[in-house]
């Protein structure tokens, strides 16, 4: 070994020794890498930060762009609606869950497909009284599996993709994966279905936010458009399509006029509607049912046009001026620039119009304001914030918008019009524009860290490259396969790919294990198609630990699973991955 390989040798020991140690977060570990491969020489300086600007660096980015934009429109939750009558047993709730979440992973980043589903699967939970746990880690895998059907499902792929555009001058296209990738999740559906009863029956997640505030009955007001689909149907119906988690505790037709909300009770266009319920349900039924919350008909002005308008939580202080006043009389909107969305206060059902409700010390108001004021005018009130909680309630979801964006992109990408950087990045541009996002929220949906470690890990792999150590490497892989048949070495690479995963994460497994992959093909002549192929589905696969890959990360706690708890359910799934994926890498993919 030369020295050069040597010190390439080490610096990777030490960066998978500080991953598995897990002190230092994984963004540091790639900086500290990046420094010392410039150290020592074998990166550099002016080739230092060229991994920022390297393509997969704006895919992932923008992917994750896109992905919350998806998550906000509330697409998945209109569909599941449909779907959820007839998931009436554990079994066929997990089906549901997982199957949706593996599918909708093949056409958005695996990570923003289960965060979009989380949700979902804790509504699903408290209504069938179990634990969010009995679906939350099949939903992980099933968002793993349905990562390697598609080019962009999971970032592994699009390392690979580009490994072998530098190889061999053409990089896997849209669907390449999707041979390989959706036999992989049929099987692996299918196990979770039954597999879901090995985890542990007493798993109970860390109690969420709104459970610690204990903030569940919100009163807001809407309008009922004439576009509305509840025109001319009963409050019943209303009811049935909340799904039970919204009730109306008055209607008001007119000044004069206030209707009982019996379920019977005829609903006609231009009812004002006061609904009480969890902040996430109200958004649901307004969203559903076409509404307009009645605050927003008077419009919040921005000073600056750089400013948002947002929604925030907030709580009456016992010296607020608002204590005693309604906001009608206060006059909140036109001396302050708030609308006042909903109130909230314990064990008290509103019948009145939110402007006409005496406020009282200890209410909670869901505000609509410029962002950037909001907390000088929350001072001038005496209102204390709640800690910072995500809420949709009054914020638009234009899911058509999103939706034909999105479409448009895959379509885009499946025919080869765009490269998948341009359209991507066209696809987060182009959601931010139409408002289907808005940009602060863009900005809080990428995942930093990520991008961060992908940038400056590029520089270090393509520096195992250039010291000539990916090839001592696939020469000692090569020497130890030299006895094994063809299946026999793509399973140790398959392998291989995913016990690094747990230590290096995916996206670094990928960056680290390709080019060693491609070597050990050509050094046993073969091509390097199914061993790339292998480890894309290896560095996706970490059914095992909860640290290698996010998805796994972001259901422990409120899954409230331990470390161990993951290869109960996941080691049986990663011998279902290696004994299919071999056979269906190698029918697909040719070794000569």
């Amino acid at each position: 070994m030369t020295t050069p390989q040597i010190c390439a040798v080490l610096i990777l020991l030490a960066m998978m020794g500080l991953f598995l140690w897990g002190r230092i977060r994984y963004d540091l570990v790639g900086v500290l890498a990046l420094l010392a491969a410039l150290t020592v020489g074998i990166v550099k300086p002016k080739e230092a930060f060229s991994g920022f600007s390297d393509d997969i660096v704006i895919i992932v980015a923008s992917a994750l762009v896109v992905s919350a934009a998806v998550g906000r429109s509330g697409v998945m939750e209109r569909a599941l609606r449909y779907v959820a009558p007839y998931a009436r047993t554990t079994r066929m709730q997990v089906i549901v869950l997982v199957g949706t979440v593996t599918a909708l992973s093949a056409v958005i980043k695996n990570i923003g497909a289960l965060a979009m589903l989380i949700p979902v699967a804790f509504q699903i939970a408290r209504k069938s009284g179990k634990s969010p746990s009995v679906f939350l880690m099949p939903m992980s895998f099933g968002a793993l599996l349905g990562g390697i059907v598609t080019l962009i499902g999971t970032s592994p792929n699009i390392i690979v993709s580009r490994v072998r555009g530098e190889i061999l001058g053409e990089p896997f296209t849209m669907f390449d994966f999707a041979p390989v990738g959706l036999g992989l999740a049929a099987a692996g559906v299918l196990f979770l279905a039954f597999g879901y009863q090995l985890l542990p029956k007493d798993r109970r997640g860390a109690a969420t936010l709104d459970e610690a505030l204990d903030i569940k009955d919100y009163v807001t007001e809407a309008a009922l458009p004439e576009t509305s689909p509840l025109a001319g149907q009963t409050v019943s119906d209303l009811k049935r399509l909340a799904e039970g988690d919204v009730t109306v505790t008055a209607v008001v037709r007119s000044k004069t006029q206030s209707l009982s909300p019996l379920p019977d009770a005829t609903l006609k266009a231009g009812d004002i509607l006061l609904l009480e319920g969890e902040p996430d349900a109200l958004e649901r039924v307004v969203a559903r049912a076409e509404l307009q919350l009645e605050a927003e008909r008077r419009s919040v002005q921005v000073e600056d046009p750089s400013h948002e308008v947002g929604v925030v939580e907030a709580v009456i202080g016992p010296n607020s001026i608002l204590a005693g006043q309604s906001a009608r009389r206060m006059a909140v909107h036109e001396r302050f620039g708030l609308n006042i969305l909903a109130v909230s206060r314990s064990n008290k059902r509103f019948t009145e119009r939110l402007r006409d409700i005496k406020l009282r010390a200890g209410d909670v108001l869901v505000l609509q304001g410029d962002l950037e004021l909001v907390p000088e005018r929350m001072r001038e009130l005496g209102l204390l914030p709640l800690v910072e909680r995500t809420l949709q309630l009054g914020s638009a979801r234009r899911a058509w918008i999103t939706m034909t964006i999105v479409a448009a992109t895959v379509i885009a990408l499946a025919f080869g019009l765009v490269p998948v950087t341009v359209a991507f990045f066209g696809a987060a541009a182009l959601l931010i524009l139409f408002g289907a996002l808005p940009i602060r929220e863009a900005y809080e949906s990428i995942e930093w860290p990520i991008l961060v470690m992908l940038g400056t890990l590029i520089p270090v792999s393509d520096a195992l490259r250039t010291t000539g150590t990916t090839d001592l490497f696939a020469g000692w892989l090569s020497h130890a396969a030299s006895g094994l048949p063809p299946w026999g070495a793509l399973t140790l690479i398959l392998v291989a790919a995913m016990a690094v995963t747990p230590f290096l994460n995916n996206a670094a497994t990928v960056l680290v294990m390709a080019p060693i992959a491609a070597g050990f093909a050509t050094g046993l002549g073969y091509k390097p198609d199914a061993f790339l192929m292998a480890v894309a589905v290896g560095a996706a696969c970490d059914f095992l630990t909860p640290i290698g890959h996010q998805c796994n990360t972001l259901v422990m706690g409120p899954g409230g699973y331990r470390f161990g708890d993951y290869a109960r359910l996941g080691l049986p799934l990663s011998i279902i991955v290696i004994v299919i994926g071999v056979p269906l890498i190698l029918a697909v993919w040719p070794l000569r």
